[in-house]
């Protein structure tokens, strides 16, 4: 089995107090456009950085290739003047237990979706790039990435909020995920003013992540909760049945045919979530455990699960200290690399590293990386504007049918 080769480190400063209490980093984040990398070093501290400026420090260490082919657009301008200004790297004191991060960038065509509010305090532009951070007390504090200022504080959640997703549409809308049972709606450009509340998980909701066009909203948690939201009308499209314990991450593929759920059951689940159907299972304990005792296997729960800008790759971090790298189309991992205590991972906006994090600091590995075959390469340009209802009606050949249904 192939070695991932790591390509390079961001190590947390370590204080005497940290190896009483620990210092998890839960959450790891790269910015839509591939110009900012967060994460949270534990306790109350995001630390923010320009991606090229760790490339950089990572290509000193003889690590060049990974740099040479990521392209490094930044920001043409701070938000508060029209100079041209050199990305900053920005240390941001949250004031509480950091449990998820999530950038957004503003279009500013997209209208607010509150149509009665005249006047708001901030105008978000098109060189503006947001940062919210979900925190231990339910609070989340939304940042000026270019600037490190604090623009607003949005307060309803009761318990840590657990995640959070912006729309990829350049809405600015916000959806958190939270232990208070509930997911909540925020218009950020309408200052942050809360719209809608998900209910129906009857436990913990751990995840939630956005479809590439904004129409669907997926939400896990516990209890084996994975739920689909119909976001114009904000209610519950289909609950998908298939795990046997506690889902705690989700995220759909870049042409929105897949979707991947990670469980404490040992188990990554891809599913078809037009259709509610298990297309391919990825395991992390051999045999698997049976539903009665998936809840035993603590020491191979998945914690996270990312997937990459081509489609074709999955990564997995699981409790039995490795990170896994599989291909939607094969049952066994194509690369893995050993990590004590991963929480967290993310590929990078194009696809070229992978970021986990681990006790505060984050550590990065080259991705598999392969042409992706013409096929491919259609099936995900169809799949990004049709439903698999659609695609099943095409009138072509049964196997091409199941290929764009991700079936073969």
């Amino acid at each position: 089995l192939a070695r991932s080769r790591t390509v390079g480190e961001l190590l947390a400063p370590t204080s005497p107090f940290d190896k009483k209490c620990g210092r998890e980093n839960w959450t790891v984040a790269f910015a839509p456009d591939g110009s900012y990398f967060a994460w949270s070093q534990g306790h109350r501290i995001v630390k923010l950085v320009p991606w090229s400026q760790c490339l950089s420090n990572f290509s000193l260490h003889g690590t060049k290739n990974v740099a040479d082919s990521i392209s490094t657009r930044l920001p043409r301008q701070s938000s508060d003047s029209g100079q041209k200004s050199k990305p900053c790297e920005h240390v941001l004191d949250c004031g509480d237990i950091v449990w998820s991060l999530a950038f957004g960038s503003s279009v500013p065509e997209k209208q607010s979706r509150c149509v009665n509010v005249e006047w708001h305090r901030f105008q978000f532009g098109q060189d503006q790039l947001l940062l919210a951070t979900g925190l231990s007390n339910g609070r989340i504090k939304i940042w000026d990435v270019y600037t490190g200022k604090l623009l607003l504080n949005l307060m309803d959640h009761t318990e840590v909020v657990r995640d959070l997703t912006f729309a990829p549409d350049g809405s600015l809308i916000l959806v958190s995920a939270s232990r208070d049972k509930t997911l909540r709606v925020w218009d950020l450009k309408d200052d942050g003013n809360m719209m809608k509340v998900l209910r129906g998980h009857q436990n913990w909701v751990y995840g939630c992540a956005f479809s590439p066009d904004s129409s669907i909203l997926c939400s896990v948690g516990a209890s084996k909760a994975v739920f689909l939201w119909d976001m114009d009308k904000y209610s519950m499209l289909r609950k998908l049945d298939g795990h046997h314990h506690d889902v705690v991450a989700c995220e759909f593929s870049p042409d929105g045919a897949l979707l991947a759920t990670a469980s404490y059951d040992t188990r990554l689940c891809l599913w078809d979530p037009h259709t509610g159907v298990i297309l391919m299972e990825f395991g992390h304990l051999f045999p698997p455990p049976t539903p009665i005792f998936a809840g035993g296997a603590n020491d191979r729960w998945v914690r996270s699960v990312s997937f990459s800008q081509d489609g074709l790759h999955l990564a997995s971090l699981a409790d039995d200290k490795m990170v896994r790298f599989w291909r939607i189309d094969e049952e066994y991992p194509v690369q893995v690399a050993p990590l004590n205590n991963g929480l967290c991972c993310t590929f990078s906006t194009d696809g070229s590293v992978l970021a986990a994090g681990q006790d505060g600091s984050v550590y990065f590995w080259a991705t598999p990386r392969e042409v992706s075959s013409l096929q491919h390469l259609c099936r995900m340009a169809i799949r990004r504007v049709m439903p698999t209802s659609q695609v099943k009606d095409l009138p072509i050949p049964s196997k091409v049918v199941e290929f764009l249904c991700y079936q073969i």
